[in-house]
């Protein structure tokens, strides 16, 4: 798949909500996940089985989620972006919105690294 492939199925499966399908199709067992510096709780991680457990502690925090929405992605070489975001309510935090910026790189048709902008 070319890069612009790789980010029209990561939409379509993102706007379903689909993110284990996004990681089971989309991403390589190697992958790279890059939090900001300022991240509160996230970490940087390395590894297919890595990211799915960074999901999941993060999913963990979230009482309730109001809205969220996923933009569709612009292509360009090797790497794609988009902005997503959501309405939510965390454990003991309260009630938040939060937008990012998210670009990922593609290499042979598999999302090798995503990094996010918050």
């Amino acid at each position: 798949m070319s890069t612009q492939d790789v980010a029209n199925r990561f939409h379509q499966l993102a706007t379903a909500g689909e993110w284990n399908k996004i990681y089971d199709e989309l991403f390589h067992n190697d992958a790279e996940s890059v939090e900001p510096p300022t991240a509160q709780g996230l970490k940087s991680v390395k590894g297919l089985n890595a990211i799915r457990e960074k999901g999941k502690a993060w999913e963990a925090t979230i009482e309730a989620m109001h809205s969220g929405y996923t933009n569709p992605p612009m292509a360009a070489g090797n790497y794609f972006t988009c902005t997503m975001g959501f309405d939510g309510t965390f454990k003991g935090r309260g009630r938040m919105q939060m937008d990012e910026v998210c670009v990922y790189e593609v290499k042979n048709g598999k999302i090798t690294k995503e990094q996010f902008f918050y």
